[in-house]
């Protein structure tokens, strides 16, 4: 029989535990409860349990925790525990919450932390490597999250975290390491993906930096087995002498990569989270569950205008009022003259007696508020590289591929208020904008407007540079959802004649 040694990886699990969808109580085939069962029956002792990041953030459950329980061990901490994971990597949402939340995991999280490019006080956040023995085989593991992070935290979240390069510290990480261990294998944990198609390596985006895991298989020697993720994409496969994986999102699937020690094979599989949940695991976060539930079931208001989302697509094409809804929340409370909002995927909208449930499901990020001062040449910038999003298929309005594949990035077509515009898609890009009005009047390169954006827009995520160029303002508290419902509440009876401001033609 051949000696094997086993890795069994998760990545982007959100904050989900258990197998239902927090909109509508669907179940699915999801969750860190389901993925327990799995991992049961394919651990054994000469298995090495990892996850690759973005864990804290992205539940309703998450969201309940920080904002209703925060001094308490968050549930994706106990289930961790519970589910006896050997090592983590962190992912660029677990800053989402900020530096009480991220230590508090860290501090009462029993697996050892593998992030190596991130510096707290300018002390190594994580291990620089990590040694298992399997076999008289030696595995060395190194972890390494995106250095992008800065471009779209808020700021007071990391002021005292550091990013390094994540490409240029890992290439150090595996010398030092195949120098001083030698190693017979090295696992790699990026919480990156991929920026190239790993077919021919052509860019599948704008080379920021953000995704460096097609350059780190091309020109970084010694690497084995390579576990991404933040892309959310299922991915296994071998790339020059690197066997690479990622996962889908949720907790949807795992990656189960063996090594036969005998032969030297690698082979990696995906596996889908379809078992029965484990009771265990759900138990652990019950009552905050039953808490959560409540609280989402609360009600808030009630809608007199139809801000619910029937289908995506025309709700982008045909500005949703849902977005102009988000909009009003954002200029009433920082008094902006203009307010751009996007509609993320899976929102359902708000009904006629709205929830908390249909807020979160609606805006489902920690986002907080930043006000900018823009030129009427920085606001045409950005509405030129918003347009992008759209294509011409024939005759018909399509998203522009790059937005689909290989990663969905709908979060990047903003739709904003206070301004009248047109986009004529059939024109090239960067001149796409044919009608640019404010109050009825023609916006001029010089004019000079204050906008509000999220605050993952206003640092230029989105690859929206002339944002992040623009000045700062004033930065605003609270999360978008919190303002959402504090607005709700103390207007009580949301009504508001439709504004149809956008345009987007052939």
């Amino acid at each position: 029989m051949s000696r094997r040694i086993r890795i069994l990886a998760t990545s982007d699990v959100h904050g989900t535990i258990y197998p239902y969808r927090y909109s509508d109580g669907k179940m699915e085939n999801q969750g860190l409860a389901r993925l327990s069962t799995l991992i049961a029956g394919l651990r054994d002792e000469n298995t090495i349990l990892v996850d690759n990041g973005d864990i804290l953030e992205g539940s309703p459950l998450s969201f309940y925790h920080y904002h209703q329980r925060l001094e308490e061990v968050s549930p994706m901490t106990k289930a961790f525990n519970a589910m006896h994971y050997d090592f983590v990597n962190l992912g660029n949402h677990d800053f989402n919450y900020g530096e009480k939340a991220l230590l508090n995991h860290i501090r009462n999280l029993d697996a050892g932390l593998l992030t190596s490019n991130v510096l707290y006080k300018d002390r190594p956040l994580g291990y620089r490597y990590a040694v298992k023995e399997f076999f008289a085989k030696k595995v060395v593991l190194i972890g390494v999250v995106t250095h992008y992070i800065p471009h779209w935290e808020s700021p007071q979240h990391i002021h005292r975290f550091q990013f390094r390069n994540a490409l240029e510290s890992l290439r150090r990480t595996v010398e030092l390491a195949r120098r001083l261990e030698h190693p017979d294998y090295v696992v790699v944990l990026y919480h990156g993906g991929f920026e190239r198609d790993l077919k021919n390596g052509y860019p599948t985006e704008e080379l920021t930096g953000e995704n460096q895991a097609w350059e780190m298989l091309q020109s970084i020697p010694g690497i084995d087995i390579l576990i991404t993720g933040h892309q959310h994409r299922s991915l296994a496969g071998r790339m020059n002498q690197t066997v690479y994986t990622q996962t889908a999102d949720n907790g949807r699937e795992i990656a189960c990569i063996d090594i036969d020690v005998d032969s030297g094979e690698i082979l990696p599989r995906l596996l889908p989270a379809d078992m029965d949940p484990d009771p265990q695991i759900e138990d652990l976060a019950l009552a905050e569950e039953r808490a959560c539930q409540t609280w989402l079931d609360q009600p808030l208001g009630t809608a007199r205008v139809d801000l619910r989302i029937e289908n995506e697509q025309e709700a982008r094409l045909h500005k949703a009022q849902l977005i102009t809804f988000f909009n009003k929340v954002m200029q009433e409370k920082t008094g902006a003259q203009l307010a751009a909002s996007a509609l993320f995927p899976g929102a359902q909208g708000l009904g006629p007696a709205i929830t908390m449930r249909q807020v979160v499901s609606s805006y489902p990020y920690p986002n907080t508020l930043v006000l900018k001062k823009v030129s009427g040449k920085t606001l045409r910038a950005y509405l030129e590289k918003d347009a992008e999003y759209w294509t011409l298929e024939g005759d018909r309005i399509a998203v522009s591929p790059e937005f689909v594949s290989p990663q969905p990035k709908h979060y990047n077509y903003d739709m904003l208020d206070g301004i009248d515009y047109i986009i004529k898609v059939a024109n090239p890009r960067g001149r796409r904008i044919v009608s640019l009005t404010y109050q009825g009047q023609e916006i001029t390169d010089d004019m000079s407007f204050t906008l509000c954006l999220n605050n993952y827009r206003a640092t230029g995520g989105g690859n929206f540079d002339m944002l992040a160029r623009a000045e700062t303002l004033k930065s605003f508290p609270g999360s978008m959802v919190d303002l959402t419902a504090d607005y709700i509440l103390r207007h009580q009876t949301i009504d508001f004649a439709p504004v149809d401001n956008i345009q987007v033609i052939r």
